[in-house]
């Protein structure tokens, strides 16, 4: 008992609330798992990295949920209400929510968790426009009133993926939006081991006891968030071929991202296998950044876009054609907002054009700070296209390469580029978080407030407020397809193609849930 005393003991402040009910660890029951980059920032509000958002999933819950069909489901939430007019919602949680160290989740902790989300997020920003009050009303029930019907309020309450709606202590919550929180406590169905944990090495975590499941299967990110392993090993493994090399030797279990040049080694052997966990796939983006030189003048970005191709990229990155797509679409291709453009901007280069409208814009020879990620094997290549595309329509292009979470804190900075600050870098999105101009972080142009790149745009800030508002399908679309020509009006960013790409895990591990993110309940070692 004293080892399991020392686990607990390392999981933070109050974890000894959970000794009498800790189950003895089984070596069998450990899965070691390696994410898509490194983990080193455990704030899932602070940044939108898919690999802190993967650790908050661990160890966080949320109000709603969404399962397998993308429908809206709830979470910590027992039952809500609306009223007549649409303006007041009232939410109650669920019986037995405790934190992991052991004090009761509350109405209040769930205020706070979502004001301090609202001020980051896009969509609970815009959600948060319509609040004219979000309070407690006992320690179970909380109401949000709206001062006019707003017709996404639990989509938002729902957001599968960065930033999500995970629901924090009150004390912890409280931090400043803008500052990173310091301690790892939740509700979730893992605690986090931070006395175990060395990032750059590994994350740990273990099963939480007392966390109560719904009594629905699992479907998604919804139902019955039930832990089948008893420990969880978060690997930082960056090289690709060694995180293979490990696979089919049994030395970690499940890989979140296979690199597509390594699907057939792993086909080949029958000790493991691939998993479509994500079957709506990804887009490839290039983010520039609206505020410093040479990006700060639209007809500057607008002569990136005319430089580039897809299919570049594609090739580059992914290169088996069963795996990407070409799609001009800002919202997804086959899905409802999933609208081309017309003609042969993103597909086919011009560069004269790029040419002349750097002469029109004044272009002085600034170079672009192109920041290259070189530990996500899906982005390495991304840059070096962008570089050559960009140089042949006229652009001085100074890429530097670093690792992901590198990339992660400096595209925070606004200093301008020649002074630590950067002119673009590329990222991805997985479709869920792009459906629509309200979910996608990238159509947001509220400057500050925006995403990183910060644009300011208030004509696509009307649009964007008017899809929100707006209840009928067809004029939804109508809004939607407003809001991609308005980012390519701007030369907001730029969206580079679609992609697909399998997991893998040991043949012994069962249970690997379909939904946009990579989550770890209900697996299990056979």
């Amino acid at each position: 008992m004293l080892k399991i005393n020392r686990r607990l003991l390392a999981a933070g402040t109050g974890a000894l609330a959970l000794l009498a009910a800790a189950p003895v660890l089984a070596q069998g029951k450990a899965l070691k798992f390696v994410q898509n980059g490194n983990l080193t920032i455990l704030d899932p509000i602070w940044t939108t990295a898919y690999v802190t958002r993967d650790h908050g999933y661990m160890i966080y819950d949320t109000l709603f949920s969404t399962d397998e069909s993308n429908a809206v489901k709830p979470q910590m939430v027992d039952k809500y209400e609306v009223s007549s007019d649409k303006l007041l919602w009232t939410f109650t949680l669920r019986d037995g929510l405790e934190w992991h160290d052991g004090a009761p989740v509350t109405a209040e902790d769930c205020v706070v968790s979502l004001k301090r989300w609202g001020a980051r997020d896009p969509m609970g920003q815009k959600l948060m426009d319509f609040v004219a009050e979000l309070k407690p009303v006992n320690d179970k029930t909380f109401t949000l009133r709206l001062k006019e019907p707003y017709g996404l309020v639990l989509d938002t309450l729902g957001k599968p993926s960065s930033n999500v709606p995970f629901m924090m202590p009150k004390r912890i919550a409280g931090t400043d939006p803008f500052k990173q929180i310091d301690s790892q406590i939740g509700s979730g169905p893992f605690i986090y081991v931070n006395a175990e944990s060395k990032p750059g090495e590994k994350h740990v975590y273990i099963k939480n006891p007392k966390y109560k499941p719904r009594s629905e299967p699992a479907s998604g990110l919804a139902g019955g968030k039930i832990a089948k392993v008893d420990r969880v090993e978060f690997i930082d493994m960056p090289d690709p071929t060694q995180q293979v090399n490990a696979l089919i030797a049994g030395e970690v279990d499940m890989i979140e991202q296979v690199p597509h040049d390594l699907i057939p080694l792993l086909k080949k052997d029958k000790a493991v296998q691939a998993v479509d966990w994500n079957p709506l796939g990804q887009q490839f983006v290039l983010r520039m950044n609206h505020l410093t030189k040479p990006f700060d003048n639209p007809k500057i970005r607008l002569a990136a876009l005319y430089s580039m191709r897809q299919e570049d990229y594609l090739k580059a990155t992914v290169g088996e054609q069963q795996y990407y797509k070409v799609c001009t679409a800002a919202f997804v291709c086959g899905t409802p907002n999933g609208f081309e453009i017309k003609g042969d901007l993103l597909t086919k280069p011009n560069f004269e054009k790029s040419k002349a409208l750097l002469k029109e814009a004044g272009y002085d020879g600034s170079p672009v700070v192109l920041m290259q990620s070189t530990t996500l094997p899906v982005l390495t290549n991304m840059a070096p296209v962008t570089k050559a595309l960009l140089e042949q329509g006229g652009f001085k292009v100074d890429m530097q390469a670093m690792d992901w979470q590198t990339v992660v804190s400096r595209r925070a900075k606004k200093d301008p580029a020649d002074k630590g600050g950067w002119s673009a870098f590329h990222t991805y999105a997985i479709a869920a978080d792009i459906l629509n101009p309200i979910a996608a972080n990238f159509t947001v142009a509220n400057g500050d407030k925006a995403w990183f790149g910060w644009p300011n745009d208030p004509e696509m800030e009307k649009l964007r407020d008017a899809y929100s508002k707006e209840t009928d399908p067809a004029k939804s679309k109508a809004l939607a397809l407003a809001v991609q020509n308005r980012a390519l009006e701007t030369a907001q960013y730029a969206w580079l193609g679609q992609w697909y790409g399998p997991g893998a895990a040991r043949a012994n591990v069962v249970g690997w849930l379909k939904a946009p993110v990579t989550v770890l309940w209900n697996i299990e070692k056979k």
